[in-house]
């Protein structure tokens, strides 16, 4: 997924100059490309995301597209002021990247874990928030975002657990779901984002579920959310982020005004994580594993068919 971000950056700065990548001293390897091929259109902005962020502004304002590289621990959570007042306020197209969101970066503790960042970003105004969950979804979401010309957050998890999609994502649009996997059993619905999107459709072949992944969760096409509650009896929603404010409240407070229906959210719970370890350790310790994912799911099933 990040070699398709530095990829898709490469090909826009080299198409548009006013296209500019600012770092705050983070990711050297992955620009190396960046650097050889548009050295001028790269700023080291060094620990001062803060600033990096004013800068970012600034550049936007005389008419550059800047897009901005962090970790989701720094940016947008260090710099959600400045996201807000420097650039939502006044709409400026400034893009901002949030590397290792969720639990990837996990030896280095709760400081470098991100699970707030969704809810942060969403209820800011003007901003947009993206959260492709392969490299295909990743392409097109960059496009996108250079595309939409408004300030965006872009979440993207360091961990690459695989392609979802076979071939390019053609045709998307800010606020699309896309289906993943069509099944049988329209009792259920999975609807899911970034690194949730692999669990899904694991957890999904047990009982031939459909699967939909959420690359735009701000905006969101309401009507096909609508859809979906209309067409199943219970919608599971899964993401690496808290299950307050992210993509499962977003779908709750849909559902609730429009078309009601049972909605678990499978996410991580109001608390931080208890010890460091592997990214797959805290993965089980917040219960987002998909062993136990599939336990709820199951024990969902066994719900709203009671019912």
């Amino acid at each position: 997924m990040r070699d398709a971000f530095s990829t898709t950056l490469v090909d826009l700065a080299k198409n548009d100059e006013r296209v500019l990548l600012l770092t705050g001293d983070h990711g050297y390897a992955l620009f190396d490309e960046f650097r050889k091929q548009c050295p001028s259109q790269y700023i080291n902005a060094g620990i001062a995301e803060q600033n990096m962020v004013g800068m970012a502004a600034g550049l936007a304002r005389l008419g550059f597209r800047p897009f901005v590289y962090g970790l989701s621990a720094f940016v947008p959570v260090r710099v959600l002021e400045q996201i807000k007042l420097d650039v939502a306020h006044d709409d400026l197209p400034v893009v901002f990247l949030g590397d290792g969101a969720g639990f990837v970066y996990s030896h280095l503790g709760t400081s470098h874990q991100s699970t707030e960042d969704i809810a942060c970003t969403r209820t800011i105004p003007n901003m947009v928030v993206m959260s492709p969950c392969d490299r295909f979804e990743m392409a097109a979401c960059m496009r996108l975002a250079y595309e939409s010309a408004k300030p965006v957050y872009l979440r993207m998890g360091k961990s690459d657990r695989g392609d979802v999609h076979t071939a390019p994502v053609t045709g998307l649009a800010v606020g699309d779901l896309v289906k993943v996997k069509s099944g049988a059993n329209s009792g259920i619905t999975l609807v899911a984002t970034g690194s949730m999107v692999k669990t899904a459709l694991a957890v999904a072949a047990d009982h031939d579920l459909s699967v939909w992944s959420v690359p735009s969760i701000k905006p969101i096409d309401e009507d096909t959310v609508v859809r979906i509650a209309k067409d199943t009896k219970g919608v599971v929603v899964l993401e690496e982020h808290s299950v307050y404010g992210g993509l499962g409240s977003c779908i709750a407070e849909i559902t609730s005004e429009r078309s009601p229906v049972k909605v678990l959210k499978v996410g991580v719970a109001d608390r931080f994580s208890e010890h460091c370890g592997t990214y797959d350790y805290l993965l089980e310790e917040h219960g987002i594993d998909a062993v136990t994912v599939k336990r709820k799911v199951d024990a969902f099933i066994h719900d709203v068919d009671a019912r």
